[in-house]
């Protein structure tokens, strides 16, 4: 936001939002752009073979962890499993990466 509010010749003082100037100058929402970018690198981690590193490191989750008090922390299984929810697309479509690409797009306004 830094950079936007330079580019568009406003500082802090100037109390102008963050939606007007992400509007002004043409940028998506950073909340989307971070959801893109999770769905993506889980899209390359569904394509992998079952026996690659990586697919066994992030999608297998071992239940029998004794965790700490208080509320467990997010992790990014379930912060991906949110993203699809959310988005209503299915991890299947992971499989065909140029399916996969259109519908985890986030067009700029």
């Amino acid at each position: 936001m830094r950079m936007l509010r330079w580019f568009c010749g406003h500082t802090r003082r100037d109390r102008v939002r963050n939606e007007v100037i992400r509007d002004r100058v043409g940028v998506a929402p950073i909340e989307e752009k971070l959801t893109q970018h999770r769905l993506r690198w889980f899209g390359h981690v569904q394509r992998r073979p079952p026996e690659a590193p990586v697919r066994n490191e992030v999608l297998e989750w071992v239940d029998n962890v004794k965790r700490g008090r208080g509320r467990p922390k997010l992790t990014w299984y379930e912060s991906v499993k949110r993203d699809l929810k959310d988005w209503n697309i299915s991890k299947e479509i992971a499989l065909d990466r140029s399916d996969w690409r259109i519908a985890i797009n986030v067009p700029e306004p």
